[in-house]
């Protein structure tokens, strides 16, 4: 079914199927016709319990599909642990110019400079009180591009604010590389203050309401060696409750064809693979066990999978990999990871 939904759809602009694709699940689900679409997961006998939250399994959707909560109800219906939508700001903005999603079917990968395209966080808060799926949801956060990036905090906290009654945990995207001085987030004493506000927000919800967000931390894989200690020594002492590695690269293999490698924005796909688990493998070796791992960025098959938890993940999120394979690169997976624990 999938094959015959993509194939078509890979002849249009990228944003166009883009839309039609989602609005097509929208409508089989709402017919009943999901299980046409739907992986073939085998869960395994325990689930994976971190931050906290109980997952089916292992593997979940990446941010950026869905950016505001539209089609929680379909995906879920595809076989996802879980779901994270975004990324949201607190006001809504309609991001780059077009084009600004660009693929290549053979090479596997895709780049993208949408620049945070979304209709606000009260618009996803409202998606999430309506949904009726159960699936574990990560509601990926970003800053308004005309927000200082001095001011970057206030915009994480409206967020934060907004959708924490709704959200199962969030994540702080400090990476992308399509928000002018977004990537600043990451070092120093922009790190540190935004940290420490977002520590008291949730230490203050809890105290509210008794129960506890979890808050990830979503960095770059353009990140040298030094960058990683630096940043991990920050998250681990404000007890970061979870590190989602990597967001999209601005570099460009030789490999690439080149109507992709001279567009502008991150790079994702195939050609992520390595650089998103060197990521991985770095931020482990800093963190050990004292704060899960999120792997995304080129897994684009079921080795990739088990190459991803070999280098430390303890959950697995895809996207490019999805666009190109479909549905049943959830079962792939969840049957590669099968019994499978982070570290053996």
């Amino acid at each position: 079914m999938y094959e015959l939904i993509a194939g078509p759809l890979f002849r249009l602009p990228a944003e166009t199927s883009h839309g039609i694709a989602l609005g097509t699940l929208d409508r089989l689900h709402r017919l009943g016709l999901s299980g046409l679409m739907a992986a073939d997961v085998r869960a395994p006998a325990r689930p994976v319990r971190l931050m906290g939250l109980e997952f089916p399994h292992r593997i979940g959707l990446a941010a950026g599909l869905d950016k505001n909560g539209d089609h929680i109800d379909a995906l879920a219906a595809l076989g996802f642990a879980f779901l994270e939508i975004g990324t949201l700001t607190p006001r809504p903005q309609p991001g780059n110019s077009k084009p600004r999603l660009f693929r290549d079917r053979g090479a596997r990968c895709i780049v993208n400079r949408m620049g945070f395209n979304n209709k606000g966080i009260a618009h996803a808060v409202a998606r999430l009180e309506q949904r009726r799926s159960g699936i574990v949801i990560g509601v990926n956060i970003g800053r308004n591009r005309d927000t200082p990036v001095e001011r970057a905090g206030e915009d994480y906290l409206e967020c934060l604010r907004q959708c924490r009654g709704a959200a199962d945990y969030v994540t702080v995207n400090i990476s992308s590389p399509n928000t002018p001085g977004l990537r600043d987030l990451q070092f120093g004493e922009h790190l540190e203050r935004l940290l420490e506000a977002l520590k008291h927000a949730q230490a203050e919800h809890e105290a509210e309401s008794g129960r506890y967000l979890p808050i990830a931390l979503k960095l770059a894989p353009d990140l040298d060696d030094s960058e990683i200690r630096r940043i991990c020594a920050a998250l681990l002492t404000w007890q970061a409750d979870c590190i989602v590695a990597v967001n999209t690269t601005l570099s460009r293999p030789d490999s690439l064809p080149r109507h992709i490698a001279e567009e502008n924005g991150g790079l994702s796909g195939a050609p992520l693979t390595g650089l998103a688990r060197r990521a991985v493998r770095a931020i482990k070796a800093e963190v050990g066990g004292s704060i899960p791992i999120i792997g995304v960025g080129g897994i684009m098959n079921g080795q990739d999978g088990r190459d991803m938890l070999a280098a430390g993940a303890d959950l697995l999120q895809i996207y490019s990999g999805f666009i190109f394979r479909g549905p049943r690169l959830i079962g792939e997976l969840a049957d590669a990871l099968g019994g499978y624990r982070a570290g053996d």
